[in-house]
């Protein structure tokens, strides 16, 4: 009984999405950007690991990472070398 409400809740959320990107014409230029910032999440964590300012630091790039400073910006790769530190 839950998987079907959960289903249903599924299909309405995705026909909602759906009716918004094309009643407002957002078009696909959020891809670009969100593919942008994506590759730039994933350059801040490759010069920190392979800069040779912290040679006993390595941030794995992993999907949680990589949203992690998609979503906080270059800060996000600060709070990362922070976890990093404190848990060597």
């Amino acid at each position: 009984m839950i998987k079907i409400i959960l289903s249903l809740v599924l299909i309405g959320s995705l026909l909602l999405l759906g009716y918004i990107i094309f009643s407002r014409r957002l078009g696909f230029a959020w891809l670009t950007r969100l593919g942008l910032h994506i590759v730039l999440a994933a350059l801040g964590i490759y010069v920190v690991n392979f800069s040779g300012l912290l040679t006993e630091t390595y941030i794995p790039m992993n999907p949680v990472t990589i949203s992690t400073v998609l979503i906080l910006g270059l800060p996000g790769v600060g709070l990362l070398l922070g976890l990093k530190l404190t848990m060597l």
